[in-house]
């Protein structure tokens, strides 16, 4: 296992095979995609596959989501982390997100990991700069991304659906350690 960052209750791994279920039950909660374009995955194999996508990242950017693990219990509770992005926006960049169990929802697992993603990427990965985006009517990832130091730059559109852009520099960085 290829744990990159311990927080007080998390450890980040790469996402490997075996959390195919996680994946699964994550991906397939209805919910969990309500601001995600609204395409809950169906099958394990459609797991498989996203795993497979984030597994491709590691080995052709050096970096890509990865597996939130509870310390206590071992479980799956979703992924966070940093990704090299060159689709959603008209430029590349280093994009945090995270995707949380509906189970563990409103238990600041979100900003707890994204705070040690964003200092992973400024510190270990020396980024200039990290950005992120939300829907804007998600109101919870937008208060997460202000919450961990991002900061508002525009509003744009994706697939029809009015967004929110974040994002911070380095030489900005230093409010969430």
């Amino acid at each position: 296992m290829n744990i990159h960052v311990e927080t007080d209750r998390f450890l980040l791994r790469d996402i490997e095979e075996s959390d195919v279920q996680g994946i699964y039950d994550l991906d397939s909660d209805p919910e969990v995609h309500e601001f995600l374009g609204k395409k809950p995955i169906k099958t394990m194999e459609e797991a498989e596959k996203v795993i497979a996508y984030i597994r491709g990242q590691y080995s052709s950017n050096g970096i890509g989501r990865w597996a939130i693990e509870d310390k206590s219990t071992g479980d799956f509770i979703g992924w966070s982390g940093l990704k090299y992005e060159e689709e959603v926006r008209d430029y590349e960049y280093y994009d945090i997100g995270y995707r949380i169990q509906k189970k563990h929802w409103g238990k600041g697992i979100a900003t707890e990991t994204a705070i040690a993603a964003l200092n992973y990427g400024f510190e270990q990965m020396n980024l200039p700069q990290i950005s992120g985006g939300a829907e804007a009517a998600h109101t919870v990832s937008n208060h997460i991304l202000q919450k961990i130091g991002l900061r508002f730059v525009e509003s744009f559109l994706l697939e029809g659906d009015d967004c929110n852009w974040y994002s911070l520099k380095k030489t900005e960085w230093g409010s969430v350690k």
